[in-house]
């Protein structure tokens, strides 16, 4: 975490830029419970893009959609995300769409491809663990949506997702390389060694460079791995997250995933 306030999360921002590594804003919060508090952060979000306009370092910003009203109206969801795709569009930025629970993939989905359609300035995330991912990267490639691929952090069950890590590292490799070929600007966002090195011996391979891909990881965590993607030269964006409610954030990952507490424990010691 960068820190509790928008300052706080700007001044980490002004550093990594200094660092030739970009940042991706994720203020705290998801499944608000009225849509006063969407609009709420619907002005927060409005009020992040002005300041990354004003300093001029590239960030874009991540939105989970449940925290604009996704549980309470689509529609309303949506009108609460357009002027953020909008403003962002205007100032040179992007929207980076978070994935929650299989349950909002349809949903999600579909308002990233009605943004995409309007603007063309929004990544929605893909989660390498859904069985489903595959026929989705190929319908999303299709359209051109550009597309960060993770390996998922939520708690699914058997009946639509993968369970054990060689499985889901299997799928990942495969809708990387589909990305690879078919892909629109994709991001790989993983701390998987093992995973990103096979990205950058296919980018080296295909002559690919660093245009149109970029590396995602959490800020602070594998800073060794991040330091060897910035100094060959390819594009690093870090997800920063501030705000209070990282308690709660926090608590809900450890329910629903109890190993993610033993991976961050193992990577915050790799410096």
């Amino acid at each position: 975490m960068a820190g509790h306030t928008i300052d706080q999360e700007l001044a980490t921002i002004q550093r990594l830029d200094k660092e030739s590594t970009l940042a991706t804003v994720d203020y705290l919060g998801e499944n608000v419970t009225s849509l006063s508090e969407a609009e709420s952060t619907r002005d927060t979000y409005m009020r992040i893009l002005d300041r990354v306009a004003d300093l001029n370092v590239g960030a874009t910003i991540s939105i989970k959609l449940t925290q604009f009203g996704l549980d309470l109206s689509t529609e309303a969801c949506q009108a609460n995300v357009e002027p953020l795709v909008a403003r962002a569009k205007e100032i040179g930025s992007a929207v980076e769409i978070d994935m929650e629970s299989h349950e909002y993939v349809d949903r999600t989905l579909a308002i990233a491809l009605a943004m995409h359609r309007r603007y063309g300035c929004v990544r929605s995330v893909i989660q390498a663990y859904l069985y489903r991912s595959e026929k989705d990267i190929e319908n999303l490639n299709t359209q051109g949506l550009p597309i960060r691929l993770c390996k998922g952090a939520y708690r699914e069950p058997a009946s639509v997702a993968f369970q054990k890590k060689p499985e889901v590292d299997a799928s990942y490799v495969r809708l990387m390389h589909q990305l690879f070929e078919h892909g629109s600007r994709p991001a790989f966002a993983t701390h998987d060694e093992k995973l990103v090195r096979e990205a950058l011996s296919k980018l080296k391979a295909g002559g690919h460079g660093s245009n149109g891909f970029e590396f995602q990881m959490l800020y602070g965590i594998r800073r060794d791995l991040q330091r060897t993607i910035v100094d060959q030269g390819f594009r690093l964006r870090l997800y920063v997250p501030y705000g209070d409610a990282w308690y709660p954030y926090f608590m809900r990952r450890l329910a629903e995933r109890p190993a993610n507490l033993m991976f961050l424990a193992r990577n915050l010691v790799r410096k």
